[in-house]
């Protein structure tokens, strides 16, 4: 799970490009925060800035000042395929004869990476990253350079092969191109500002703070291709490109990645997670004192469940919002550091207190323990934990690193046992007939990570 940006100003005497891009990744910060870059095109070449760390930091006012362009792409990362390092970072740039001229930065993640890198390089491909995203520029530029096929094509054969996670944005010198894979897994939609500014983006929030509209979302199997006569789109048929007639859209982008400001998949994710804990109320029979988020991604989860059962609903932890988020921490000692870190019960507030405490998921169990501890130290009476999802027992192959089988606790433990591990009074989640009849048109969507059901394939 990453977060990209794509730019584009027909004007060519705007320069703007790259501090709109800059912005754009900006709010797309809560999709990964262990790197940043751009690519962007200076008048000759493409010019690439990426370095480990958060865009605020990487992308300083001295930075900005530097990097006038029409034409930019970015990348923020949360590492799935290839370690943490500068070299996995995106955007990836390709040089050619005449100097850099190919950039690509792509969120989500490639099934089948292993036998596609390794059919690269038996045609003499050399690869300096073990990152999706360099793998997919790489196929294009190969293709279109070494066998003579346009970027379209070249991209037509790459939906073709490819199995998995992309949606994409690509420089080729001074054009750009979009372009999202056939289920549709990861959020990818256009946005246009009055000037002719083409804008791609993961959320619609990343194109709020630029004030553009948004238009649609880019549809599976569509490449969008913008140059200096405008915008021309070329949708491919999907049916054509995968082995099931719907979509595969992520369900774990509206429970707990996407920001609630934004519109994914055309839900509204705030309006989605309040009816998600709308559901969860309906079954219950403990009232408590008071419904508690843990912030952020379960704050309307919390609401919903609140306002249903008309209980009062408190911020009774406090979120320090300089610390990432805990579950897209690389390492689980530094989730664990993490929690300390990034939550603070309010003085006083829960003591004598029934607490229902809400959270969006579950998947490793470690930090939720350490919460369920600390409201516990903090004078609660009881704590009665509420998911806002079904039991997350599938890792997840399409660009969220869920881990593997053993470390995921609901393969390992029953409802019973993992709320005696939590120290919680009790413990219940959605199931997933709840959770699909919260979604709209649930045939276009990805489910694999609650019931196993995986739309697209598996890595070898």
């Amino acid at each position: 799970m990453c977060g990209i940006i794509g730019i584009y100003q027909k004007n060519k005497k705007a320069e703007s490009a790259s501090r709109l891009a800059i912005l754009g990744l900006f709010a797309a910060q809560h999709r990964g925060q262990e790197s940043c870059g751009i690519a962007y095109f200076d008048g000759e070449k493409l010019q690439l800035i990426k370095q480990m760390g958060l865009v605020k930091e990487v992308f300083n006012e001295e930075v900005l000042t530097q990097i006038p362009s029409h034409v930019a792409i970015g990348h923020v990362r949360y590492p799935t395929q290839g370690s943490s390092n500068i070299g996995n970072a995106q955007p990836h740039l390709l040089n050619n004869l005449s100097g850099p001229m190919f950039a690509l930065a792509s969120n989500g993640d490639i099934v089948n990476y292993k036998e596609l890198r390794e059919d690269l390089e038996a045609k003499d491909v050399f690869f300096e990253s073990q990152n999706d995203g360099e793998l997919i520029l790489k196929y294009i530029a190969y293709f279109h350079e070494k066998q003579g096929l346009s970027i379209v094509d070249s991209i037509k054969k790459l939906m073709k092969h490819f199995q998995g996670s992309y949606s994409s944005v690509m420089l080729v010198k001074d054009e750009l191109y979009a372009f999202r894979d056939p289920y549709g897994n990861r959020p990818f939609i256009l946005g246009e500002l009055n000037d002719e500014t083409y804008v791609f983006a993961s959320e619609s929030c990343c194109i709020d703070i630029i004030r553009a509209q948004f238009k649609k979302e880019v549809s599976p199997c569509e490449i969008i291709h913008v140059n200096a006569t405008g915008m021309e789109s070329i949708q491919l048929n999907p049916d054509e490109f995968r082995s099931r007639k719907h979509s595969a859209h992520c369900v774990f982008e509206l429970i707990y990645f996407s920001r609630p400001d934004s519109v994914v998949y055309d839900n509204a994710v705030y309006a989605f997670r309040e009816k998600l804990g709308k559901k969860l109320a309906e079954k219950e029979d403990i009232i408590s004192d008071v419904v508690i988020p843990v912030p952020d991604s379960s704050n309307f989860i919390a609401l919903g469940y609140a306002k249903e059962l008309g209980l009062d609903f408190n911020f009774g932890l406090i979120r320090n919002h300089y610390v990432g988020r805990t579950f897209i921490a690389p390492e689980q000692t530094i989730r664990d550091e993490n929690v300390v870190q990034k939550f603070n019960p309010l003085p006083g507030y829960l003591e004598g207190k029934i607490v229902t405490l809400i959270d969006d998921s579950i998947v490793r169990g470690t930090t939720l323990q350490k919460i369920v501890k600390m409201v516990r130290s903090h004078g609660a009476k009881e704590v009665h934990v509420r998911i806002g999802s079904p039991m997350v027992k599938y890792p997840c192959f399409y660009g969220i690193d869920t881990p593997t089988y053993e470390e995921l606790i609901a393969n390992q433990k029953t409802v019973e046992d993992i709320a005696g591990y939590l120290k919680a009074d009790s413990l219940r989640y959605l199931t997933i007939d709840e959770l699909k009849s919260v979604v709209q048109d649930q045939n276009n969507f990805c489910f694999a990570c609650f019931n196993g059901e995986y739309p697209i394939g598996l890595k070898k």
